[in-house]
């Protein structure tokens, strides 16, 4: 079963917020999943994890690209997208994975000022608990640090 984490954006953008979660997947060694729910949202975060900061670098791709399979960090739509033999899947904005089986963790990123967000992270909690993964539940205080609350 997979170790599966909520993170409650209350104070930060998922732009803010997700390349500092994405460093340190990358950082234990992991290969990631990023799911979005767009290729336009897919695109817009490709551009931005080349620029969010300039002292950092993030190596990643899409699944449009052919180097897909080699890439650490792996952008995509499908639910079911497993090019890079990922360890980890990160959803964002409601993005909805196929299946969690067979990854070490899978990681819900979203906004909790959107109730389209906040609907689907519930639906989510209930459907991965419910498959026997281990989930938690983080939310951002002020100085957008996170706590876990259950």
């Amino acid at each position: 079963m997979a170790e599966v984490l909520f993170y409650h954006l209350t104070e930060s953008r998922m732009e803010e917020a997700l390349p500092d979660l994405l460093e340190r997947s990358v950082a234990r060694g992991w290969r990631v999943i990023v799911q979005t729910v767009t290729v336009e949202r897919r695109d817009a975060l490709d551009q931005h994890l080349w620029v969010y900061r300039e002292d950092s670098f993030l190596p990643h791709g899409t699944d449009a690209d052919s180097s897909g399979a080699l890439q650490p960090i792996l952008l995509t739509t499908e639910a079911e997208q497993r090019a890079n033999d990922p360890h980890v899947r990160f959803m964002v904005e409601g993005a909805v994975p196929a299946s969690l089986e067979g990854y070490e963790r899978g990681v819900y990123l979203f906004d909790g000022h959107d109730g389209e967000q906040l609907a689907s992270a519930r639906a989510r909690w209930t459907a991965e608990k419910s498959a026997g993964h281990a989930v938690t539940y983080w939310q951002q205080t002020e100085d957008r640090r996170w706590v876990k609350k259950a």
